[in-house]
This record gives C-alpha cells, structure tokens and sequence, in this order.
C-alpha cells in the first residue's frame, strides 16, 4: 500500500499538481481561478481510490428543490458509473461569507464518486479522466 508522500510524488511526476494531503487523502489541485484560489474536486487516497465529487449551486438554481440539485449534482457524474465509480456519498455545503459568518452567498449540493484503484498507474489515469469531467452543474 503507497503512503500518501509516494501518492503525491506520482502525482507530481504524472504532470499534475497536489493542492494538500490531509492525513492519507491527497488532493488534487483542478483549476486556478480568476482571483488564483485552487479548487480540488479530485483526490485520491493512499489505501487505494479515487474520489472526485461534484456540485449544482443554488444561485444557479434557485427554484429547484433540494432532490433536484442533487439530481443536477449527480447527472455530472453519470459516466463514471460506467468505468466503475460508485455513488459515495451526497452532502449540503453551506458558503458563508468571510466578513460575516452568519449570512450565507450560496448553498452547494454535493454528489461524491469513487473508485477502487490496485496501483498508482490506474490511481493516475482515473486521476485523469476525473479531472475531464464538469465538476458545478451550469444553466
């Protein structure tokens, strides 16, 4: 079983860049955006899977009901299921806003995926695909 240091060193040699490692979870740095904040949807555990999770946002919905957004959430993900991701888990991510803890800018619905990987080889190509994908549901 790899440690997290041999995950990220293969990560780094495959050409992609580590945002953080948390414990034995290394996360993959996705897109810098306008203002250079990282975004890491995509991670990949050290005893073997790749997660990537996706996101329908309620400013970009805000008549949708809650099964909806996940619906939304969970349609970014669909062909994953078909090289072997799984539906790992759905969660409700509150954004608050960073000069005023109490007031909420948007609501994020999430879908996580994940796979099982046997080697850092196929860690690295799931890495890839996961990457290709949409991660925030769009109008």
């Amino acid at each position: 079983m790899p440690t997290p240091a041999d995950v990220k060193k293969a990560l780094l040699s495959a050409g992609f860049e580590v945002f953080r490692t948390r414990g034995d979870v290394v996360h993959v740095a996705e897109r810098a955006r306008e203002n250079l904040i990282m975004d890491s949807g995509v991670r990949v555990h050290a005893a073997g899977a790749v997660v990537f999770v996706v996101r329908a946002q309620r400013s970009d919905f805000p008549g949708d009901a809650e099964d909806g957004m996940f619906d939304r959430a969970r349609r970014l993900g669909a062909s994953a299921l078909d090289r072997g991701y799984r539906e790992a888990g759905q969660q409700i991510t509150r954004v608050p806003d960073p000069s005023d803890a109490e007031r909420t800018l948007d609501t994020w619905w999430e879908v996580s995926f994940e796979k099982a990987v046997s080697s850092l080889e196929e860690a690295m190509v799931e890495v890839r695909f996961a990457l290709s994908l949409e991660k925030a549901a769009s109008r």
